[in-house]
């Protein structure tokens, strides 16, 4: 399957949110319930909060498209110093840029499409002058964390995450760059 990563636009803050709306309930451990994931998709997946980041010049949103043109995923970077206490106090390195999303569409799952969204991620920190990248990654999603592992992630602390009315735990994982 050939398949490009480039940076988002504000164009495509629909297509960015359409594909949070699919993707993001699949990382939520099982006892998130239907309506705190349409929430959490509400308050910060909208296509009116895709546009607020996209405008932000501390984020670079990538967007992952098929040689037909169709949205197969999308990462967002957030540069400079985290404003989670928890993470702040986890992290190693600085300066540092968090991979705050990086979700591919199942669809596109075993095609090698999300090792070349993480390569673009990686590069995008890298450009940034970001010396580690570091994420959350919820402490069930043990495919995510073994996809971050094979990447070069280490678990270096943990931290909390709203969903609902819910505090999950993450666990935080940074990489050298």
């Amino acid at each position: 399957m050939t398949v490009n990563v480039r940076p988002a636009t504000a164009e495509d803050a629909a297509a960015l949110a359409a594909v949070a709306a699919v993707t993001f309930p699949l990382a939520c451990p099982p006892h998130t319930t239907d309506d705190a994931k349409a929430q959490f998709i509400a308050n910060v997946l909208s296509e009116e909060r895709f546009a607020e980041y996209l405008a932000d010049p501390a984020r670079d949103l990538l967007l992952v498209e098929t040689a037909e043109g169709a949205v197969a995923g999308y990462a967002m970077l957030v540069h400079g110093e985290p404003s989670d206490a928890d993470a702040v106090s986890a992290i190693r390195v600085r300066p540092t840029s968090e991979l705050s999303k990086c979700y591919v569409l199942p669809g596109h799952h075993g095609a090698g499409v999300a090792a070349l969204l993480m390569r673009a991620s990686l590069d995008a920190a890298a450009a940034r002058k970001a010396g580690g990248i570091w994420l959350g990654v919820n402490e069930e999603n043990a495919r995510a964390q073994r996809f971050y592992a094979k990447h070069g992630f280490e678990r270096v602390g943990s931290k909390r995450f709203l969903v609902g009315d819910r505090l999950e735990r993450d666990w935080v994982m940074e990489r050298v760059l």
